[in-house]
């Protein structure tokens, strides 16, 4: 028998992501999940027909290690359609195994050992697990809901984050899972900590398109002096509803797409040879669909938002992305998120994730569970009522 521990320590006490064993208890109790955040219904027609198209002209091999060129094409024409920001498609931009591949090239390919990276808690629970892999810390700045209910950050809090250690923020805007989306004064404020001790930023922009409530996404790469410094993360999944064919990218200036790339080459190398084009396919749809999606999602939102509240949660509306976050407190005197959620599928018939494995800190998050509002209007509905009726009980 191995005396020896098999599992590196730069991942001890991560085990298995919670997702795994909510949709593990979502299928052994046939319970609604609520709990991972993928939709449950296809894309537009137009980005499905062009993937089989490509699967049966032949696009089926490795396709080039950059990324097929329309897609990094279509990708340059949607910064610049969108957010007015200029790339040259043959060195600024690399297309990855979803933006959970792209994270992993930027920060296994910019951090050494000892490094430290500054992170907005709570946060995707990847993110602590590609900063550990490369020997780096994680140091959190605290995102809390202010007296009108909107997570915020203390300024003061995220400068005193930086040291001299510190090569990077990692920042995600439209936010899960918070659903906050950062404002230009928030983007101001952590430009100006990034320009005063010449920090990178790698962003993490997957929800761009899902903004509720008429509010704007603003890349931090657009701001003044940022363009240089900023690695721009983001992916397809989520705006044409294809989480599963996990096309992403990053892009921005040379240096920074270098170093991602040069360890990304040794992740995946490439992927999805026919869902790249498709994904092209996708980037260059009218305005009439990104705003039809948010339509919807936003309806969605407000059906799943408004059960949680008359279920007697505590809740928090996003202001954009998949997920609503609750207070389980006033339902659960106990406070202890992971128990709860544990023990809804059988209660409710409804799994949720426990919002405790989004911190470095998870005392901060021990009260706090997300529920994902990415599903049809029946799905939410009967969902919700299975919670007004069993939460109490």
């Amino acid at each position: 028998m191995l005396a020896r521990t098999a599992l590196t320590s730069k991942l001890a006490g991560f085990g298995t992501t919670i997702f795994a064993e909510m949709s593990a208890l979502a299928v052994e109790t046939g319970a609604i999940n609520l709990g991972q955040g993928f939709p449950d219904t296809d894309g537009p027609p137009e980005v499905l027909d062009a993937a089989v198209a490509a699967i049966r002209s032949g696009v089926n091999q490795y396709p080039p290690g950059l990324g097929a060129p329309e897609l990094r094409q279509a990708i340059a024409d949607h910064q610049r359609r969108f957010y007015g920001i200029e790339l040259d498609p043959s060195t600024e931009i690399v297309v990855t195994a979803g933006a959970t591949e792209a994270l992993a090239g930027a920060l296994l390919g910019m951090l050494d050992a000892g490094d430290e990276v500054v992170v907005f808690e709570p946060m995707y629970d990847s993110y602590q697990a590609c900063i550990a892999l490369a020997g780096a810390r994680a140091v959190p700045v605290l995102l809390a809901p202010d007296n009108e209910g909107r997570y915020v950050f203390d300024p003061a809090d995220l400068r005193a984050a930086v040291t001299e250690r510190t090569k990077l923020i990692l920042l995600n805007t439209p936010h899960n899972p918070t659903g906050k989306v950062f404002t230009v004064d928030e983007l101001a404020t952590i430009a100006e900590v990034a320009l005063e001790r010449d920090l990178i930023v790698v962003t993490d922009e997957v929800y761009e398109h899902l903004l509720f409530d008429d509010r704007q996404h603003v890349p931090i790469s657009t701001l003044p002096s940022m363009a240089e410094r900023t690695l721009t993360i983001s992916s397809g999944g989520k705006t044409f509803n294809t989480t599963g064919w996990k096309v992403g990218w990053v892009s921005g200036p040379e240096p920074l797409v270098t170093a991602a790339r040069t360890a990304k080459q040794f992740l995946t190398y490439v992927n999805g040879a026919p869902f790249q084009p498709a994904m092209a396919v996708g980037l260059a749809l009218p305005d009439a669909y990104f705003e039809g999606l948010v339509a919807e999602l936003q309806t969605a939102r407000d059906h799943l938002v408004g059960g949680l509240r008359a279920a007697g949660f505590t809740t928090y509306e996003p202001e954009a992305t998949y997920f609503a976050t609750v207070d389980i407190r006033p339902v659960d005197p106990t406070g202890d998120g992971m128990a709860f959620c544990r023990s809804l599928p059988q209660r409710c018939g409804v799994v949720a994730v426990p919002n405790e494995v989004f911190y470095a800190r998870a005392e901060h998050g021990r009260h706090l569970v997300r529920f994902a509002c990415c599903k049809r209007l029946e799905v939410i509905d009967a969902a919700v009522e299975r919670l007004i009726e069993g939460v109490s009980r």
